[in-house]
């Protein structure tokens, strides 16, 4: 297995479960990729270096049968999956209850339950059938309900499902998520994918910092009989020992380079047309206390949805797909501290927050973001006591999955979804028998919960005459 997060992990764990020898090699002296935490601002503060809030890593099909819990995974539930504050009136709450989410939605309430309700009889059998390939759903009548709602545009959804801008806003924040501009098809997929999500649990943090997610799956996968060795850089697969398998949990361009002529040159090119999309500018800060939200109940939230009107998210995911940075750009804000006090010093806090931008963009996004913040959170500034930015660059030197900043893995609209890293029957093998691709450049994409990985090590089982 080349590279160790938390898709990589997920595979080897696969592979172990079943009686298989595992090697998982990494290339930093730390495994984790996007779940990684470390002191990016002062002593005592802990960030997120990526992911910070997982709703998937608590909902994952695959994860959730795994015994993380006794390999020192806490989960940390917040009062509120998602708070979106407004320019006038009380913020938007996105709550576990669907009748609290739904009275705060005025002249939507009706609209919002008639939407995500009929999809939270059997919410885990819905996820299993989302969460995996092109297939034959197990459950189709639930996917159909979930299909003729996320085949359109969120734009569109939003527009026609509500009349106020409460919930259309609050469709929009869940919906930014995809990295796309909300008038593309399928956007609403995701808008009520994350909806749905915050009606089955609370969107969580992990206590101690998103590392503890890395940590739970290595000892699992210890326990198992896999071994992990870190600082070990690959850049030709002659440099591996001998393994009848080898997964890569890396960029379809890693795959391509590391692999050479191993695949053939036409599956090569097809790799090198995939599409990384935009990027992310992400700060960290270390705060002198909490954000002083307008609203005090978006202190409620791990995750704070800054961006105002539908139409207003919907102009910033279209500048920065079209190559054009936002003035007010939507900001996905995560307050780990609010959930979880040992981020911080006592009464100290800690926070993130990061927009989408052009891929590979070189702009200093620092300032449009603490001014989108401070917009909602009057005297924010005065709380910071140290910041930390991360450019596209810097996430790309960080992880070299992310290109041009790329956190989520490649695009995934209409073209790509299904079709990623190309159009193949098994998108996780590759012409040679031996390679497989486990990252987040397969299906179902970005995000920590490991299916990228459960999928490929099911399909490289099959290849050793395993199920």
């Amino acid at each position: 297995m080349i590279g160790s997060g938390p898709n990589g992990l997920a595979a080897a764990i696969v592979l172990a479960q079943a009686g298989v020898s595992v090697l998982v090699v990494e290339a930093e002296d730390t495994i984790g990729g996007g779940t990684r935490s470390a002191a990016l601002t002062l002593p005592g503060f802990v960030h997120d270096v990526c992911s910070a809030v997982h709703p998937m890593g608590l909902l994952s099909p695959f994860l959730r049968t795994l015994p993380l819990a006794e390999h020192g995974l806490v989960w940390l539930r917040p009062r509120a999956s998602v708070a979106h504050p407004m320019d006038d009136g009380p913020a938007v709450m996105l709550y576990r209850s669907l009748s609290r989410t739904a009275e705060g939605l005025g002249v939507d309430a009706r609209a919002w339950t008639r939407l995500l309700a009929p999809l939270l009889g059997d919410p885990h059998a819905l996820l299993a059938d989302v969460m995996a390939p092109l297939h034959m759903p197990a459950h189709p009548l639930a996917m159909l309900r979930f299909g003729l709602r996320g085949a359109l545009s969120a734009n569109r959804l939003a527009r026609i499902g509500f009349r106020g801008e409460r919930a259309r806003a609050l469709l929009a924040g869940c919906a930014a998520h995809s990295v796309l501009p909300l008038t593309h098809p399928l956007t609403a997929a995701l808008g009520v994918l994350f909806a749905f999500t915050a009606h089955v649990d609370d969107w969580p943090v992990a206590e101690g910092g998103s590392q503890a997610i890395t940590r739970a799956l290595a000892s699992c996968l210890s326990a198992l009989g896999g071994r992990i060795e870190t600082g070990w850089r690959i850049e030709r697969l002659a440099e591996l020992p001998a393994a009848r398998v080898v997964l890569f949990d890396t960029s379809p361009d890693q795959l391509a380079s590391i692999a050479g002529d191993a695949l053939p040159s036409g599956y090569r090119q097809r790799l090198g047309r995939y599409r990384y999309g935009p990027g992310a500018f992400k700060l960290d800060w270390a705060l002198d206390g909490p954000i002083p939200w307008r609203d005090p109940v978006c202190r409620e939230a791990s995750t704070v949805h800054v961006g105002g009107t539908l139409e207003e998210i919907c102009a910033s995911e279209r500048d920065m797909f079209g190559g054009q940075h936002a003035e007010r750009p939507f900001l996905i804000l995560c307050q780990q501290s609010e959930v979880d006090p040992t981020r911080a010093p006592p009464g100290r806090h800690t926070g993130y927050a990061y927009c989408h931008v052009p891929h590979a963009s070189t702009v200093d996004m620092t300032d449009v973001i603490e001014r989108q913040v401070e917009r909602f959170a009057p005297g924010f500034r005065d709380r910071i006591l140290a910041r930390h930015a991360m450019s596209p660059a810097d996430f790309e030197r960080y992880n070299p999955n992310y290109r041009g900043g790329a956190i989520t893995g490649g695009v995934a609209d209409a073209r790509q979804l299904w079709t990623r890293p190309v159009a193949r029957l098994d998108p996780y093998a590759t012409p040679n028998p031996r390679l497989f691709l486990c990252s987040a450049a397969t299906p179902p994409g970005g995000g920590v919960h490991g299916q990228c990985g459960y999928w490929a090590a099911r399909s490289a089982l099959k290849r050793l005459g395993r199920r």
